[in-house]
């Protein structure tokens, strides 16, 4: 009996703990249900409103790192991965371009961050919405329209 005893302490902490996790998770909003029902249904056969054989990507060559600052202290690091939508054919111009755009995308990063972007429900539509707007807005003003769009490609948050 006294061998059998952790064993069973173990499987009954186990089995509350995947209780308790079940029943502690958040209940998803309606929006974000809807959102989530959108991206899963299949495309409509017949292709898509938009011709994108005539674009090409490019992706930026490191990370970035957006510190989120409390007061004196770093309290989390946000590390993006960006990508440009060019016109094809445009690769090389934006690459000989990437310090400049990089420092400009920094200071947009930076001041999402300042203003509380980053904060609570950071990846919610509306609040990447804002961020991916910005982003545009800066490299159109730095490359023309040699960018037609930013794609923010990875996100995620260390709290510390």
């Amino acid at each position: 009996m006294k061998k059998l005893l952790p064993l069973i302490l173990l499987l009954v902490g186990a089995g509350a703990g995947v209780g308790a996790g079940i029943f502690m998770r958040p209940v998803p909003d309606l929006e974000e249900a809807a959102i989530s029902e959108e991206m899963t249904e299949a495309p409509e056969i017949g292709g898509t409103a938009e011709d994108t054989s005539d674009r090409e990507y490019v992706k930026m060559n490191n990370q970035f790192v957006v510190p989120i600052v409390n007061g004196d202290a770093v309290q989390a690091l946000v590390v993006l991965s960006l990508s440009l939508e060019v016109p094809a054919g445009q690769k090389d111009s934006i690459y000989s371009r990437e310090p400049k755009l990089r420092d400009s995308f920094l200071q947009v990063l930076f001041d999402h961050a300042n203003v509380g972007g980053f904060d609570g429900a950071f990846t919610n539509a509306n609040n990447l919405a804002v961020l991916r707007g910005a982003l545009r807005e800066v490299a159109q003003k730095d490359m023309g329209d040699q960018i037609t769009d930013v794609l923010i490609i990875e996100i995620a948050r260390q709290d510390y």
